[in-house]
C-alpha cells in the first residue's frame, strides 16, 4: 500500500471538500466529500499548517504550478491546499479571478495515485469560476499539469461524473489506484438558496507526450 493509501485509509471518512460558490464547511465527520453554500461564505485556506498532518511530503519544484484544459477553457495557476482546522479540505478562496487548488497531501499530478484538483464553478452573483465549464469536458479531452520543474504531466479525460452531496465515492476518488491519475472537482446540478445539491467530478488517466 502506498503512502497516500495509508493516509486516505486514515482520512477518507473524515475528509469533506468545499468548493465553488458554494461555502460552508462539512463536518469531519460526513463520510463524504461535498460541496455547497453560499458564495459569500467560503472560508480562505489556511495558511497556518497547524492542522495538516506531520506526515506530509515536500514537493518542492514538482508541485503543480499551471493547469491547462482546452476543451473546458481553464488556463489557470495551481494553488497548494491542505486541511483546515475542522478536517476539511481547505479550497481555493472564492475571488473575481480565482484559481484551482491542488490537494497537498496526495500525489503529485503524474505520480501514481489519484491527485486531487478542486475549483469553483462560481465564485458570487454572475461570477464565472475556474471551473465552470468543467460539465463540458468529454472521453478523450486532455488535460495538461506544467509542473514547478518546468516539466509537464498530460493526462485524458476518462468519464465525468455529477453525483449528489450525500452520495459522494470518497474510495473511488480518493482510493488507491495502479498508475498516474487525476481527479477534478468542483460544484454541479442544481442551484438552490442552500448552494449546489451535486458534485461534478472528472475522472483522467495520465498519458505519454505526444
Amino acid at each position: 500500500m502506498s503512502p497516500f493509501s495509508r493516509r486516505a485509509a486514515c482520512w477518507a471518512l473524515g475528509l469533506s471538500v468545499l468548493l465553488t460558490g458554494c461555502g460552508h464547511a462539512t463536518p469531519a465527520s460526513t463520510p463524504h466529500a461535498t460541496t455547497s453554500s453560499s458564495h459569500d461564505s467560503s472560508p480562505e485556506p489556511n495558511a497556518s499548517g497547524r492542522s495538516h498532518p506531520r506526515s506530509s511530503p515536500e514537493r518542492g519544484d514538482h508541485a503543480p504550478a499551471r493547469l491547462l484544459i482546452p476543451d473546458a477553457g481553464v488556463d489557470t495557476s495551481v494553488m497548494p491546499l491542505g486541511l483546515a482546522a475542522d478536517r476539511t479540505i481547505e479550497v481555493p478562496p472564492a475571488v473575481a479571478h480565482d484559481t484551482a487548488g491542488w490537494y497537498r497531501y496526495g500525489p503529485t499530478p503524474g505520480e501514481k495515485g489519484p491527485a486531487v484538483v478542486l475549483g469553483h464553478v462560481t465564485t458570487g452573483p454572475h461570477r464565472a469560476g475556474v471551473f465552470q465549464r468543467l460539465e463540458r469536458l468529454r472521453r478523450g479531452a486532455r488535460i495538461v499539469v506544467r509542473l514547478e520543474n518546468g516539466s509537464s504531466a498530460r493526462f485524458t479525460v476518462d468519464r465525468l461524473r455529477t453525483v449528489g452531496k450525500d452520495a459522494f465515492p470518497t474510495k473511488e476518488v480518493y482510493g488507491d489506484v495502479p498508475d498516474a491519475q487525476l481527479r477534478l472537482i468542483t460544484c454541479g446540478g442544481d442551484r438552490t438558496a442552500a448552494g449546489y445539491d451535486s458534485n461534478v467530478i472528472v475522472f483522467a488517466h495520465r498519458v505519454s507526450a505526444p
